[in-house]
């Protein structure tokens, strides 16, 4: 055996982890502000999650999805590392996944990335209109059941049917 392995009092049980799981801001930021992403922050520390990720969209990915008109991707990317910056000491991280491929990603694709990259569980913290888009795609039913989402900025009577079909895996974001 090796001496890596220390000897333990009956009955011990490692310390679990105080913070789980993964808030991820998923949106272009063309239109998000300092408060909405000042607002992220603070249901990341009130409910206890490991790190928020920043998951800023490829224009062609924001061009296909909602035809709007954005920012180039770099200076809707850098912004957001200025922002993080100054929060440097809160577990904050920006995805550059989409300025890697520097095309149209699906979100199944980043879906699938970020269950693989991060740590579960995993909470998407969408706009209502980004909800509203992702609920129309076929693949919705398939992933709203492995992860969590927290809706922010809309009325309940906008919602999509398949939202209101899953409501019990989504809800209003609250401080």
């Amino acid at each position: 055996m090796s001496g890596k392995y220390a000897n333990v009092p009956f009955g011990y049980e490692p310390v679990q982890p105080s913070r789980k799981g993964t808030l991820i801001f998923y949106d272009s930021f063309e239109n998000v502000t300092n408060e909405q992403l000042e607002r992220a922050a603070t249901i990341m520390n009130a409910r206890a999650f490991k790190q928020l990720v920043l998951y800023p969209l490829h224009e062609s990915t924001v061009k296909r999805m909602s035809r709007d008109a954005v920012q180039s991707f770099y200076k809707r990317e850098d912004r957001l590392h200025e922002w993080r910056r100054d929060h440097a000491s809160a577990p904050i991280r920006v995805e550059g996944l989409e300025g890697k491929r520097k095309k149209y990603t699906p979100i199944d694709t980043a879906l699938r990335h970020i269950q693989v990259e991060y740590p579960s569980p995993l909470f998407l913290y969408m706009t209502l209109e980004m909800a509203n888009q992702w609920a129309s795609f076929d693949s919705f039913t398939d992933w709203i059941k492995e992860l969590r989402l927290i809706i922010i900025d809309g009325q309940s009577d906008e919602v999509h049917p398949r939202l209101e079909q899953y409501r019990h895996r989504w809800e209003w974001a609250t401080e």
